[in-house]
């Protein structure tokens, strides 16, 4: 038998996949929230080349044979709904390898629950965010329409008491869920928006500057057409107190 022999690339595909073989979204909905949420996130921090936003990309935290006990209890890797990681590099990756990072841990992480997310799933989730040390983890049900938050205290994932009108630390985002479906807003207050959504914005925004150009350009004839009037009727003066002079007729004695 001819011993099959890998390369360095190969061994790392078999040991780090970049997909697990899931569907990003099992629905819409879930496909909805996961992409306006990240591509508000990466809007709101598209000038930091050190804030990486992304959805759905598998987080390995530690290299194959390097995991304790402990870990070899929890998942080997994660992919989050939504993930975002400060002090690295903004750019494409197949995956999220924490040792090629400079061992950074992903600081937030959120999950978007489908009818496919067991409650035994949901706590390897959690338990894999604690353990690793994610800063904050968030949890929505679009079914309930609600939404759970946790904070690092004391080395440990702690729930948020109040998440309605909950603003992230991290993010600096607030979230919302007084409408039938979750909201996540800006610190300037704009809420986050599908892209229909932001494109029929623009456009209505085109529209309103269409419409005040039209307005402005409307407004410089109207001034033009006043100051020819005043034109002509200063030239009309003109002449006739110049044909009043031909006839010796003083025209300001005239007024």
């Amino acid at each position: 038998m001819v011993q099959e022999l890998l390369s360095q690339s190969q061994i790392d595909a078999r040991l780090y996949p970049e997909s697990d073989g899931k569907p990003m979204a099992d629905n819409t909905v879930q496909f909805r929230l996961i992409t306006t949420i990240v591509g508000g996130l990466s809007a709101l921090f598209q000038e930091r080349d050190d804030v990486f936003v992304v959805g759905d990309l598998l987080w390995y935290p530690r290299k194959a044979g390097t995991l304790t006990v402990v870990e070899q209890s929890l998942p080997f890797s994660q992919a989050p709904d939504i993930m975002v990681v400060f002090g690295v590099e903004n750019k494409d990756r197949g995956s999220y390898k924490q040792w090629e990072e400079g061992n950074i841990v992903p600081q937030v992480a959120m999950e978007i629950v489908s009818p496919s997310n067991s409650k035994g799933e949901m706590e390897d989730k959690f338990r894999f965010y604690d353990y690793y040390g994610v800063e904050e983890y968030y949890v929505y049900n679009p079914q309930r329409n609600q939404l759970q938050g946790w904070l690092r205290r004391g080395g440990f994932l702690t729930e948020i008491p109040q998440m309605e009108g909950w603003t992230s630390p991290l993010l600096g985002v607030s979230f919302s869920t007084l409408s039938p479906e979750l909201q996540v807003f800006a610190p300037s207050g704009e809420v986050f928006g599908t892209y229909e959504e932001m494109v029929v914005e623009r456009d209505r925004q085109r529209e309103r500057a269409d419409g005040a150009e039209l307005e402005r350009d409307r407004q410089r004839q109207e001034t033009e057409r006043q100051q020819q009037r005043a034109d002509s009727a200063e030239s009309d003066l003109q002449q006739l107190r110049e044909k009043l002079r031909q006839l010796n007729i003083d025209p300001d004695s005239l007024l």
